[in-house]
């Protein structure tokens, strides 16, 4: 209050003490570089495995962490023979303890005559009178007209023992031509398999190749790919107004070439023989003279043939170029018609792999 006054004001003096900032510490430098190592041993790491190759990271991860073949887990605990090996995801009773069966040729036994424990009392084979001295190989003759002198239900131990050899032999080679036959069936379906899958992975390449280029888009409706019983056919027909080739001659366009040279890229990757076959309409050809729809149709083929190799197709690929005329339209019901003038390229199929035979074992 102030002095002499009644209604004094109350004065309140208010002090800030600003102080200073504190200091800040370098936790933050160690889990940077903690990071930046980490991101390191990350590109080591991812480097090591795209520069080396399977075998060797599996040697290094055997050499870390070492298999226990003898043992049924990982952890190197299990019944002896009962683990799995380095290499192979199945247990060593079925990859390392099977046994396989074989068949090899059939042996060929000697005539050996077999003692038997039990006593048996030998025949008297009737011989007939000759010099002393005559055994078998000297007069085969007579030694044959002994043994047919045995008793009825006996026969010579030897001829008993070759029939029997030659019946299991028989019996042999019935059972091995059963599973050669078996064997070239199923060798047979699954190459057709493998290439029915190569054919459908081509066409698709090819309708893909077609349609990514926009000169060649509006031709994909004038090419038919597909499967027949030869092999893979490739199909260029002519539409009203877009023909592959000059009207009356072998002369190509030029969407007919880049079309080909397309088609070239895919099918230079498979290993098939090539057929390739012109084909006309049922129109007289009208050039005169002695030419006909025979040579337009086999000129048209020829000129495919030098396009394709031209593109990089080997020329010893190449089984046949022929041509048809107006024998095989694509359109039966008119014969006229600009879709049976076309050229046809045919990937043709292989011939299935069979089981090699072994050699017959000659009977005794």
């Amino acid at each position: 209050m102030a002095k002499g006054g009644k209604n004094g004001a109350t004065i309140v003096i208010k002090r800030i003490e600003e102080g200073g900032h504190g200091h800040h510490g370098g936790a933050w430098k160690v889990a940077y570089a903690d990071f930046v190592t980490a991101m390191m041993a990350f590109f080591l790491l991812m480097w090591l495995l795209n520069a080396t190759t399977e075998e060797q990271r599996r040697g290094l991860a055997d050499y870390f962490a070492p298999t226990n073949v003898m043992g049924q887990g990982q952890t190197g605990t299990g019944q002896p023979f009962g683990g799995r090996t380095p290499n192979e995801s199945a247990q060593m009773t079925q990859n390392a303890g099977a046994i396989r069966l074989q068949r090899g040729p059939l042996p060929v036994l000697e005539d050996v005559e077999v003692e038997e424990d039990v006593p048996t009392v030998a025949r008297p084979v009737p011989m007939r009178e000759g010099p002393e001295g005559e055994d078998e190989e000297a007069n085969p003759r007579r030694t044959r007209q002994a043994r047919a002198d045995l008793p009825p239900g006996d026969s010579d131990p030897q001829e008993q023992a070759r029939q029997a050899r030659l019946e299991a032999q028989l019996q042999a080679e019935g059972q091995e031509a059963e599973a050669r036959a078996l064997s070239d069936a199923a060798l047979r379906a699954e190459h057709e398999r493998r290439e029915r899958a190569e054919f459908e992975k081509a066409a698709e390449e090819i309708r893909a190749a077609i349609a990514m280029d926009p000169a060649l888009a509006e031709l994909a409706k004038q090419m038919l790919v597909e499967q027949v019983p030869e092999g893979l056919r490739i199909q260029l027909v002519d539409n009203e107004g877009l023909p592959m080739f000059a009207l009356g001659g072998a002369a190509p366009s030029d969407r007919a070439r880049q079309l080909l040279a397309r088609i070239t890229q895919v099918i230079t990757r498979l290993p098939n023989r090539i057929a390739i076959a012109g084909h006309t309409d049922a129109t007289p050809f009208r050039g005169g003279g002695d030419r006909s729809n025979w040579d337009l149709s086999a000129e048209r083929a020829n000129v495919t043939r030098r396009l394709l190799t031209e593109a990089g197709l080997p020329e010893a690929r190449i089984r046949s170029v022929t041509g048809n005329a107006a024998r095989d339209p694509l359109l039966p019901e008119t014969p006229n018609a600009a879709a049976n003038r076309r050229v046809s390229i045919t990937l043709l199929r292989d011939d299935p792999p069979t089981t090699p035979r072994p050699p017959r074992t000659p009977a005794p």
